[in-house]
């Protein structure tokens, strides 16, 4: 049955380019949302830029130019590296928009019975005349005694925890030590919530997040803080002048309004379309932004009009060669320069090869990056076209015979492993996906050397024939299964095939038999040990 799905990928935030770590989730997005398409649902991929808070500011102010417009620059940036990766939205938008601050406007009031506003001691650097923001302090953890922690949680333990509970603190801008200044602030009292957010998360997060999450749900939860003072880049706060909410409540809330813009650009009812009893919602997110999705966010939409999500996935990091991933250590690969460097499709598979559905992180490798793309995707996969198709354009006019007896049976049993992938790539399961087609393909490998067609061609060419004819089904069929991963790969096969060149998942069903095959040309190219090795250089 078609399905209405709404998916949404954590908001890049717009003061800084992608790099590889963050693709992992965009891709992740990508491949599932694809896969949905295949099969014939309505699957929406909702996404925008996070384009609020004092960091935008401070660095729009330091180029000498409006955040409206580093945003509006970095945007372009961003979808362009987007591109480069063929990660394609149904609608990619900004915080920074008319539609999220009517949105934010609007479930803001249905908040309004559980906000208190209270007078509070912040940080506030005299050198810099502003009140510091949570990543505008660093310190020492209160809790693991961590060093050089944010002011908001420490990289270290994973606690969270306010900006003046920080040990030693100084100023992320100008170094200096702040002091403590009172200002009167709007708090969200979460702990209204907590007994209604213990089931929620039962049946819509991940089983492995749930513990840390009923760990924090134990105790009393803190009043959220949701609002800031100014200078800040945001919406001001209804009714409170120079207050300005919080990013972290406007970020979330452009899940909705770029659904909306989409659905007004299609001339569709947004609330009916979020909210239909038919319609599925999932949000992808790293680890590192679970308390914000599982907790704050929920109880947000809790009193408001608009319909929870169904689940929210949740993903870990991308380390680098086993090292956590940093700019200043030259582990930070950004995705331009990844795409100036090698095609986009060896990381889109690579990636692939490597995900799952748990939030364990994942490491890139160089060297593991080189064989696997190598080995498998060129070797055992791509090598299937390239052995069968280009005998057929020199031997055999151009054209496909019948299949034989034995590659039938081959064939019939490819084709029955859709229902096996399917159920991989529905439960983001894209690594063993990946395993599955790749052992596939090097049965079909050893079928290919044990029948010998390039020494029966001459002799029994109508034999040889045949066995070319299993190979290249076979094939076609291993590349519709990735077609969500290889997008552009999968339309230059189907043009080889002079087919449609958006394949259907039902597509596994047709067999290729008495028809033309145009000339082959090379699909990839082997990757040069030395061109993998260029991506740690001048990554930074």
């Amino acid at each position: 049955m078609k399905k209405n799905i709404i998916c949404t990928a954590a908001l890049p935030y717009a003061n800084g380019p992608i790099h590889i770590g963050h693709l992992v989730e965009y891709l992740q997005v990508d491949f599932w949302t694809r896969f949905k398409k295949m099969q014939g649902h309505h699957c929406l991929y909702i996404c925008a830029d996070d384009a609020h808070g004092t960091p935008i500011m401070l660095k729009a102010k330091s180029l000498n130019i409006t955040p409206e417009k580093l945003t509006a620059d970095m945007q372009t940036e961003h979808l362009n590296d987007f591109s480069k990766f063929e990660i394609i939205f149904d609608h990619y938008s900004s915080t920074n928009t008319n539609y999220n601050k009517e949105l934010c406007y609007e479930i803001y009031e249905s908040m309004k019975k559980n906000i208190t506003e209270k007078s509070i001691k912040q940080l506030y650097c005299n050198n810099d005349k502003m009140f510091l923001p949570d990543r505008f302090t660093k310190g020492t953890c209160p809790k693991c005694k961590a060093e050089d922690q944010n002011g908001d949680s420490c990289d270290s333990c994973g606690e969270t925890y306010s900006p003046t509970e920080v040990l030693d603190p100084k100023c992320s801008i100008c170094g200096k030590t702040p002091i403590l200044k009172e200002s009167s602030h709007l708090f969200y009292k979460l702990e209204n919530f907590r007994e209604f957010l213990k089931e929620w998360i039962k049946d819509h997060t991940p089983k492995e997040v749930q513990k840390k999450l009923q760990e924090w749900l134990k105790n009393d939860l803190a009043n959220w803080d949701i609002s800031r003072d100014k200078p800040y880049f945001g919406f001001e706060i209804p009714d409170h002048k120079d207050k300005f909410f919080y990013v972290w409540l406007d970020a979330p809330v452009a899940y909705l309004a770029s659904t909306k813009e989409w659905a007004e650009k299609n001339k569709i009812d947004f609330k009916k379309f979020w909210n239909a009893t038919d319609t599925e919602i999932y949000h992808f997110i790293g680890k590192d932004i679970v308390y914000f999705h599982c907790l704050f966010f929920p109880s947000m939409l809790k009193n408001s009009e608009y319909k929870l999500a169904n689940n929210i996935f949740v993903h870990g990091h991308l380390t680098f060669q086993g090292k956590k991933m940093s700019k200043s250590k030259g582990t930070l690969i950004s995705a331009k320069h990844f795409g100036e460097t090698l095609n986009p499709l060896y990381l889109r598979y690579y990636l692939a090869s490597k995900l799952n559905s748990n939030a364990s992180d994942l490491d890139f490798s160089i060297e593991d990056f080189y064989q696997k793309t190598n080995s498998e995707l060129l070797s055992k996969i791509t090598n299937l076209a390239s052995r069968s198709v280009q005998m057929i354009n020199k031997k055999l006019e151009n054209k496909l015979s019948s299949c034989s007896k034995e590659g039938l049976l081959l064939i019939k049993k490819i084709q029955k492993a859709n229902i096996e992938i399917a159920k991989l790539y529905d439960n983001r399961e894209f690594s063993k996906a990946i395993s599955l087609i790749r052992s596939l393909s090097e049965e079909a490998n050893q079928y290919f050397d044990k029948k010998e067609p390039w020494k029966k061609i001459k002799d029994s060419p109508l034999e040889a024939h045949q066995v070319l004819t299993d190979i290249v089904n076979v094939f076609r069929i291993l590349n519709i299964y990735l077609t969500p991963i290889l997008p552009s790969y999968s339309k230059q096969v189907a043009s080889l095939f002079n087919e449609d060149a958006n394949y259907k998942w039902k597509d596994h069903e047709t067999i290729l038999e008495n028809c033309d095959v145009k000339k082959y040309e090379h699909l990839l190219a082997r990757i040069d040990i030395k061109d993998a090795e260029k991506l740690q250089t001048g990554s930074q």
